[in-house]
């Protein structure tokens, strides 16, 4: 008796602000069902994600995996060769990466020079997608150093503070004048106003 051949999907995305249209629209030509694609809006840096472990649940031996690109599976170096291999070896499922067509385990059992290829392109995928991940990160981190170099404020713009700030802050600080007026003298909301206060008697 054989099982008919269940196909799943897998997409990712590394942060919720990124758009996953694309991964899904891509499986579902492949013919994945929408209901069997599973979906994660997480970094690729590990294999611990809620999404791919309900995959992993759910599937027997002689099941396909669909993928876009081999970078959707993760971003490190070792545990997408070892996650490949549990697929495949382990759970007996098949995997199909749909940009890289050497990548698709079914047309690649056949003989060992198919085999060889397959496993060559898989390490060297594998690789490049590790090392752009280091690459992001390292620009990212090259990015705030040079930032902090320049006396570039990180985050919102500081807040100017007025010309006429202090002769304002004296008279209010003398209570010639309220902190209303102050504030509508300078053209201050209250909090800007009393952040520059404080600012004020911390200098003080």
């Amino acid at each position: 008796m054989t099982t008919e051949t269940r196909i799943h999907g897998y997409a990712r995305v590394s942060s919720k602000e990124q758009n996953e249209a694309r991964q899904i629209a891509a499986l579902k030509e492949a013919g994945v069902a929408e209901r069997d694609i599973y979906m994660d809006k997480v970094s690729g840096k590990n294999f611990d994600r809620p999404e791919y472990q309900r995959l992993m649940n759910v599937i027997r031996k002689g099941d396909l995996i669909v993928i876009l690109s081999l970078d959707r599976l993760g971003r490190n170096y070792t545990e997408v060769q070892a996650q490949w291999k549990y697929i495949t070896n382990e759970l007996g499922a098949d995997i199909q990466v749909l940009d890289m067509p050497l990548l698709d385990t079914r047309a690649n059992k056949d003989t060992i020079d198919s085999r060889f290829v397959s496993d060559l392109v898989l390490q060297i995928l594998s690789y490049v997608a590790a090392k752009e991940r280091e690459n992001i990160k390292a620009r990212q981190a090259q990015g705030i150093a040079n930032a902090k170099a320049i006396g570039k404020h990180l985050g919102r713009p500081r807040a100017e503070r007025p010309e006429q700030w202090d002769e304002i802050y004296s008279q209010w600080r003398d209570k010639k004048i309220t902190a209303k007026a102050a504030m509508k003298i300078l053209d201050l909301k209250p909090n800007t106003f009393y952040k520059f206060v404080n600012e004020e008697k911390e200098n003080e």
